[in-house]
């Protein structure tokens, strides 16, 4: 799936055309805009998606700590493969470890604020993307493909 996705990533030159990009004329011209443009830059807005996910969590540092702790946290736990942590007098099971990672990383990610940061990138994330998709216009090669039909 991800290589069919690759195979579909339009040039720059052509994703920020500046040459078709107009008013729409009616609310009907912009969903003819939004549904033709979703389709054919649909990998291009994943790449959007992802750059801003990742400037998110470079703007919310807490949470970018707070997501590593806890992958490297549990990579950890599982290279344990179940049996027990011995550190000199300290003998801790799974469970323990399991229990002592969600008492440090529950407040520590509250404290993060994730749902803001979910909030701001689905609402950064449809402005940018539906605005593109609407101010984009079809390629005139599609006009003709359409008369076709």
């Amino acid at each position: 799936m991800l290589r069919s996705r690759v195979g579909t990533i339009r040039p720059v030159n052509e994703f920020l055309d500046f040459k078709r990009v107009s008013k729409p004329k009616s609310m009907n011209d912009v969903q003819k805009r939004v549904t033709y443009n979703l389709a054919y830059f649909s990998a291009n807005y994943l790449i959007v998606f992802a750059m801003l996910s990742v400037y998110s969590l470079l703007k919310n540092m807490l949470l970018l700590f707070v997501l590593v702790f806890v992958s490297a946290s549990l990579y950890g736990i599982n290279y344990l493969k179940g049996a027990d942590l011995n550190i000199g007098f300290v003998h801790l099971t799974t469970s323990q470890l399991y229990v002592g990672l969600l008492v440090i990383a529950l407040p520590l990610g509250l404290l993060a604020s994730p749902f803001s940061t979910i909030l701001w990138l689905l609402g950064a994330a449809c402005v940018t993307i539906i605005g593109h998709a609407a101010i984009m216009d079809k390629p005139i090669e599609s006009a003709f493909s359409e008369e076709a039909v």
